[in-house]
């Protein structure tokens, strides 16, 4: 629960206190996969890299070395080899690069058909370089937690509320009370507007009082308050994020001050001078690029010759 509620340190923190305990291969290798999707969240590539690619994107982190990722404990283990390849994705320096990662995991994903987690990952990975059909292909028909909820969060991307509710519907029949069933109700809340906004917000407050507030769910807060116009709202929520967690920091805060500020009247250039620094190769960064370009290339068309 602490990993889908955005508690990534603490999920750490329990994998590591885990580590002494007796636990079959199949369950050191859960909890392995774990460890290593909260340092991806984190931005700690080279944890999950095994340190031989370099780099990293995002604040820096600090983690037990205990917790260092090592695939030759794990030589067959697909799902630790595709989360090693979107960590590889994330410090892909040109296209080409991407491309070439995308390709291994379509190979690892077709040797591995049986795989609920590498299907799930090589999912999250097509939907980061914009395949979103492959991602849906991906997990189409799982009936795990987890690939539900990413099949719901795809048919929002593609504007399918109805097949989103459908999941959440099987979700729900699941465990009613499962945690991703609850993120995916303020999802889909918040697809439909201002009407069921203040339901995202009552749900993403609850999940708050329980597990803490992390950044996904003060983000959550936020886009909630920005959904129904309270802008000011929204704004206390996301500098609450940045002040009570410093160590973790979100592009999605970033955009979402953005377009606060925006509507506050406030000057955006220091936000996104900081979110392109922080998150140089984010879509959002890249689209934004693209636009000023093609803006200062039409504007010298109409340049006044003095």
């Amino acid at each position: 629960a602490q990993y889908w509620m955005g508690h990534y340190q603490l999920c750490l923190d329990e994998a590591k206190s885990m580590i002494r305990r007796p636990m079959s291969p199949e369950l050191k290798a859960e909890r392995e996969e774990f460890v290593q999707r909260a340092h991806l969240a984190l931005g700690a590539l080279d944890k999950v890299t095994g340190g031989t690619t370099g780099g990293s994107r995002g604040p820096k982190h600090h983690h037990d070395e205990k917790l260092l990722l090592d695939l030759t404990r794990f030589p067959t283990h697909a799902g630790l080899q595709a989360l090693s390849l979107k960590a590889q994705y994330e410090q892909a320096k040109t296209e080409d690069a991407q491309q070439a990662i995308v390709d291994k995991m379509k190979v690892l994903l077709s040797d591995n058909q049986g795989s609920v987690n590498v299907s799930l990952y090589a999912s999250q990975l097509f939907l980061r370089h914009g395949l979103v059909k492959d991602a849906l292909q991906s997990v189409y028909g799982g009936t795990d937690m987890e690939r539900m909820s990413m099949s719901l969060q795809l048919y929002l991307k593609l504007d399918r509320i109805d097949l989103a509710e459908q999941q959440l519907t099987s979700l729900r029949n699941a465990d009613e009370d499962a945690v991703l069933c609850s993120l995916g109700s303020i999802h889909i809340a918040l697809a439909k507007g201002r009407s069921t906004a203040s339901d995202a917000l009552h749900v993403a407050n609850a999940l708050s009082e329980q597990y803490g507030p992390s950044p996904l769910l003060l983000n959550l807060m936020a886009c909630a308050h920005m959904t129904m116009g309270n802008y000011a709202d929204a704004e206390t929520r996301l500098l609450e994020c940045q002040r009570e967690h410093p160590q973790q920091v979100l592009a999605d805060t970033y955009i979402n001050l953005l377009v606060c500020s925006q509507y506050l009247g406030k000057d955006v250039a220091p936000v996104m001078k900081e979110l392109q620094q922080a998150f140089p190769a984010h879509p959002y960064c890249q689209a934004f690029e693209r636009v000023d370009s093609a803006f200062e290339r039409e504007s010298l068309k109409y340049k006044v010759k003095a």
